[in-house]
């Protein structure tokens, strides 16, 4: 079968983007009203369970991406029987996720209290409310959830994000109206499994109406298995790792140390993700042309590639790391007041933690082009335990400081070293590893000099312009914090040869992809 790709991927990239803006800003929306109406104690139940229920859903991880990876030829061959086949295993494979997670939800019921320190509202049954959050992992589960799979392998991302973006637009526009009137969080709560169930009796039509022969039946080759299994054992591990890692710091942050701080160190944590949201882009429209070229070029001509890919890339990520730094107290002062801030300490390790995170995305995009999703599986489960153990360990000693650095200490260690030392073992030259090393510490060392200097010029500029309205005065900090991280990177860049190729590489890459799919 023959798929439009560029009208496909045109409509995905559109309607993904305006999902992914409108999502962006619901958050805010919801947050604020939570705390008008309700107060900080219920959004960081909100926060909690929502963190809670991200590690539930762990069990679905590598199923839904195997599954889709594995339709693209039958789709390709008209191949409706091995289709069918996929959906039934899929389908049969999704009601006992199902049934795990209710299962593991239940067990966890009894032990909420002990997950929050201190206080909670005394006019809620924490127990009940947890089980509505459960309700709604679950439901997907056992309700045409797997059918979702059709439309990604068929490119129709587009109808997901529209059908997505519909119904979390008509959920948080129900829930502000209910938190206004009533006030009732229960009311809040169970708007969630509601919605669920519309999103998929809508998808589960838009596919039935699409590809009225695609039926759940049949049985696949006992290879085919194999392949399946092996393909979502190493998606599973990767994105355990990734997903652990900020759910885990919510949860410790409320066992330790209370709802409220859970909900404001979730507050930075919206914001921090919409920026790493900008970045996946980046790397998505990176990642077909890094996959052609370990393929058609040398392992020289790779490395050198990956050099300059990731000197603009660890450019722009250190810009963005400076925004942090100088933005995220106005910003928060501006939302929420300052009673609901983090110390300054604290947003100076959320900036390293966002810094490191980053220093790993180009190489993860070699390791993926690669396929070493398998060869990572010890990196990435022992970051995993390490993230825990530090978490309870340092969190009880420094609070939500200790919490913060556990996270940025697993992650250097495994995620950036310990991982490029396996990129290079596999795919490089092992003694470029020192290099690689090196040149990561220098573009460390000027972002850091960067921040410094933008830091003292945005509060000195801010200082003598106080007398401002206050939003004008943070258009204003914007605007000097962007205008001057960008010219002090252009200065200590612009001359070098690195700077030159990296934008000629960046440009050519994007362009490919563009072209690819046309």
């Amino acid at each position: 079968m023959i798929i439009s790709v560029a009208k496909n991927t045109k409509k995905g990239i559109l309607l993904g983007g305006i999902q992914r803006g409108v999502l962006l800003l619901l958050p805010f929306v919801i947050r604020s009203v939570l705390i008008i109406t309700l107060g900080v104690e219920y959004l960081g139940l909100n926060s909690l369970f929502s963190s809670i229920i991200q590690v539930l859903s762990l069990t679905e991880l590598g199923l839904s991406s195997a599954m889709v990876y594995h339709m693209y030829k039958p789709i390709a061959d008209d191949n409706q029987d091995t289709i069918n086949a996929l959906l039934n295993l899929y389908r049969s494979a999704y009601r006992i996720i199902g049934l795990v997670t209710v299962a593991i939800g239940l067990i966890l019921t009894p032990l909420i209290p002990h997950l929050i320190h201190g206080s909670y509202p005394a006019d809620i049954n924490i127990y009940g409310l947890f089980l509505i959050y459960v309700a709604n992992t679950s439901i997907s589960y056992f309700l045409f959830g797997y059918k979702q799979s059709l439309l990604s392998a068929y490119q129709r991302e587009d109808i997901i994000s529209f059908v997505n973006l519909i119904v979390q637009v008509g959920l948080k526009v129900t829930q502000i109206i209910l938190l206004l009137i009533t006030k009732n969080f229960f009311l809040f709560t169970i708007c969630l499994p509601i919605f669920t169930i519309i999103n998929n009796l809508w998808i589960g039509f838009i596919t039935k109406k699409l590809f009225p022969n695609a039926v759940a039946q049949g049985k696949l080759a006992t290879d085919s298995l194999k392949e399946i299994k092996k393909v979502i054992a190493g998606t599973f591990i990767q994105k355990v790792c990734a997903i652990t890692r900020n759910s885990l710091d919510s949860i410790c942050i409320s066992a330790f140390l209370g709802l409220t701080l859970t909900a404001i160190y979730n507050n930075y944590f919206i914001i921090f993700s919409g920026v790493t949201m900008f970045f996946t882009v980046i790397g998505t429209s990176l990642s077909a042309g890094i996959g052609n070229h370990v393929v058609i070029k040398s392992t020289e001509e790779n490395f050198e590639e990956l050099r300059k890919l990731d000197f603009l890339y660890m450019t722009l990520s250190g810009i963005s790391t400076v925004c942090l730094l100088c933005l995220f107290q106005p910003f928060m002062k501006l939302w929420m007041g300052s009673e609901m801030m983090l110390p300054f300490g604290a947003v100076i390790l959320i900036c390293i933690y966002f810094y490191g995170l980053k220093m790993g995305d180009i190489k993860y995009l070699y390791n993926t082009a690669n396929g070493l999703w398998w060869k990572l599986k010890w990196r990435s489960i022992v970051e995993t335990l390490l993230n825990v153990a530090l978490n309870i360990i340092l969190g009880k000693i420094w609070g939500v400081y200790g919490i913060i650095f556990a996270t940025t200490i697993s992650l250097i260690i495994c995620s950036y070293i310990w991982g490029a030392h396996i990129l290079f073992k596999e795919c490089f030259d092992r003694s470029k590893l020192v290099s690689f090393f090196l040149y990561h510490i220098k573009y460390l060392i000027v972002t850091v000099v960067i921040c410094f200097v933008t830091y003292n010029i945005s509060r000195f500029a801010v200082g003598r312009l106080s007398g401002l309205n206050h939003i004008l005065l943070f258009i204003l900090n914007v605007i000097i914090t962007i205008t001057v991280s960008v010219i002090l990177y252009y200065l200590i860049y612009f001359k070098t040869n690195i700077f030159k190729e990296s934008i000629r590489i960046m440009s050519t890459r994007i362009k490919g992809n563009i072209s690819n799919n046309e």
